[in-house]
């Protein structure tokens, strides 16, 4: 592994936890500590702690702030009140998603945007680029920034435990802290944000914070989940996870050849949005749609292998695996329009057979509700 990767804030804690590590968007990051099922069954059943610290955050602060990212962004601003989180996309002139993102307003005047860690330079430079003519300052505060979260259905019990220590404290209770909004607290005396989203499809937290406090958060939560049963996760498991809840990846599910709407992300979109891209964001009649597949037997399917309709190649698949919660294989993949219908039976060429796949909505896995 080359020496020139970033390393994460939280190396020394991997290590020492066994972790196995993997280049990641020019990161040394944990792909596992102990086995990829065994940490997507923790967060399925109890909570997994992931180290996030590679992914970009941007700041967006100003009196322009709202009217910038309505320009430079796929999204709608004006209604976003202080607290809220809304999931965007920030496009290239001819409607090609160049990242999907989170923003998080945390005052006023003030947003925060994290992108994808492979996709950083790119976020950076586009939206400083857009920032001309208004009155904002875009920074990138990658790497004064940590990342730390917890997901699954013991992700607030083990926040609230936090908070009963006085360790954490929130500027308004936890429980009342919704999807897809943030607040401020502090950690031992050090100011984080605490935002309720993620990407597993299980409720969880992510809590943002200065680099050298994220160690102690990384520890409190283990400390106060291992009772509960909450481990280290990596991203082997973090991908699987994603999958189950037909969440798209950059780099796979969306490129810069995609358009919202051909991944079911029209809902995204600003209508009759002025945005950087609004010209060219419908794709064409006949361009390939995104669709979940349902696979028969135990043979996953991987990135790139051909779709078929009666034998002819109709798409390919993005990504695939064997689902570790529902015992069977999935698969997201690009295919013709004419081959998107729900219930339809398609065949996946996995290594010169014809494995039998049905078309299905997303998500594959959804987590149950409160009793």
């Amino acid at each position: 592994m080359s020496s020139s990767l970033r390393s994460s804030p939280l190396e020394a804690a991997h290590e020492s936890a066994g972790a196995t590590f993997t280049d990641f968007a020019g990161y040394r990051m944990p792909v596992r500590y102990s086995s990829d099922l065994a940490e997507h069954h923790a967060v399925r059943q109890a909570a997994g702690v992931f180290d996030l610290s590679h992914m970009a955050e941007i700041g967006v602060t100003g009196p322009d702030a709202v009217a910038f990212l309505d320009h430079a962004l796929a999204g709608a601003f004006g209604a976003m009140t202080v607290g809220r989180a809304k999931y965007s996309l920030l496009l290239e002139e001819t409607g090609g998603i160049l990242d999907d993102l989170v923003v998080y307003r945390v005052s006023e005047h003030s947003y925060l945007v994290v992108a994808n860690a492979a996709n950083r330079a790119v976020a950076v430079s586009a939206l400083q680029e857009r920032a001309a003519g208004f009155d904002v300052q875009v920074s990138d505060d990658s790497d004064t920034t940590a990342l730390v979260a917890v997901q699954g259905p013991a992700a607030a019990g083990t926040l609230d435990e936090l908070v009963v220590e006085d360790r954490l404290q929130p500027e308004s209770p936890l429980d009342e802290l919704r999807y897809y909004r943030v607040l401020h607290a502090t950690f031992d005396g050090a100011e984080v944000l605490v935002a309720r989203t993620g990407y597993t499809g299980e409720d969880g937290f992510e809590i943002y914070s200065d680099p050298d406090v994220a160690p102690a958060i990384w520890d409190a939560l283990l400390d106060a989940g291992a009772p509960r049963g909450v481990v280290p996760a990596g991203l082997a498991a973090r991908d699987t996870l994603r999958l189950e809840a037909g969440m798209p990846l950059y780099g796979h599910e969306l490129t810069v050849s995609t358009r919202p709407a051909q991944a079911g992300l029209g809902r995204v979109v600003a209508k009759d949005g002025a945005f950087v891209g609004s010209s060219g964001v419908e794709p064409a009649d006949d361009a390939p749609v995104l669709v979940g597949l349902v696979m028969e037997g135990r043979r996953a399917a991987r990135a790139g292998y051909p779709v078929l309709l009666d034998g002819t190649v109709v798409g390919s698949v993005t990504s695939g695996a064997l689902s570790p919660t529902l015992g069977h294989p999935v698969a997201m993949a690009f295919v013709d329009p004419s081959a998107a219908t729900g219930g339809q039976l398609l065949h996946i060429d996995v290594r010169g057979t014809a494995i039998p796949a049905t078309v299905t909505a997303f998500p594959f896995y959804r987590r149950p509700a409160k009793g």
